[in-house]
């Protein structure tokens, strides 16, 4: 980026209550399905997943595949299943093709654990599995993908928290049905700043204006065509001022509008109106 003024601030209470919330659900199941933005297929993913998760098998899950660019997203996915030794799979929250596959992979990772416990004598029970991820990343759209085509609560089980409750989703699979949110600790500003772009972020934690024009600085790296010309701004600096000016949008005294004008950008970008884009580079 060619400017980097924004600074995401955090709050390391909220992260430690976060992360012994998380632990605890971890510890109920066999397997989990991280939830990752497609967009930011390195960025949205916790930095410190595999201490977390206490290696447990997981399926990484490329969700609004389709806010992204296809053919750079084939290679995400050969990348990370390389790099994380784990599955990936696409998905997005306007259709269920994508179901079957995901919940045979969920079944299949979380075979091992049920066979270890059956060689202690214990009778097969159905694979358990959660959705995690970072906030707003469509943990709570792929649990209800999942558990559309079966409602059956299945509530307390034996060793199991009395408060959570899990869905049948089919005989092989229960899925606990509350999302795990992995805490927003972020050290790297850069990412932290991407995960703003794509609202992972409260709005308390940060100014419109100079994320949208971190964006924009991104876009215009990346994808200068493509962005300079949604936004009729094809000679000039790719400013929020300059889109204010292009689209007419004025206020009294005559100066550019930056604060709508960086409200659309943000909202533009994050509904796809601008054009299907991967953020992160895969040298980083």
């Amino acid at each position: 980026m060619k400017r980097n003024k924004t600074h995401i601030h955090w709050y390391p209470g909220h992260i430690a209550k976060a992360e012994r919330k998380l632990k605890e659900q971890l510890s109920l199941v066999d397997a989990v399905i991280e939830v990752v933005d497609a967009r930011l297929p390195k960025s949205s993913m916790y930095n410190n997943i595999t201490g977390l998760l206490n290696n447990k098998p997981r399926l990484i899950l490329l969700n609004k595949s389709d806010l992204t660019d296809k053919n750079e997203l084939k290679k995400w996915i050969s990348f990370l299943e390389k790099e994380l030794n784990a599955p990936v799979l696409l998905s997005d929250a306007k259709n269920s093709k994508d179901l079957n596959l995901i919940v045979k992979k969920a079944v299949e990772l979380s075979e091992p654990r049920i066979q270890a416990l059956m060689k202690k004598g214990l009778l097969r029970r159905p694979a358990r599995v959660m959705v995690v991820g970072m906030p707003n990343v469509g943990k709570s759209s792929i649990i209800n993908k999942l558990t559309r085509s079966s409602k059956t609560k299945i509530g307390a089980k034996a060793g199991v928290t009395r408060q959570q409750q899990w869905v049948r989703i089919n005989p092989q699979l229960d899925l606990l049905d509350t999302p795990g949110i992995i805490p927003m600790k972020q050290e790297n500003q850069e990412a932290a700043i991407k995960l703003a772009f794509v609202n992972s972020i409260s709005e308390n934690a940060y100014s419109n204006e100079p994320v949208a024009q971190d964006l924009l600085d991104l876009l215009d790296e990346k994808y200068s065509d493509t962005v300079r010309k949604y936004y009729n701004v094809e000679t000039n600096e790719l400013t929020l001022e300059n889109i204010a000016i292009s689209r007419n949008w004025i206020i009294s005294g005559g100066s550019p509008d930056i604060t709508r004008a960086a409200a659309y950008v943000l909202r533009d970008f994050r509904e796809g109106k601008i054009g299907k884009f991967i953020l992160d580079d895969m040298e980083e």
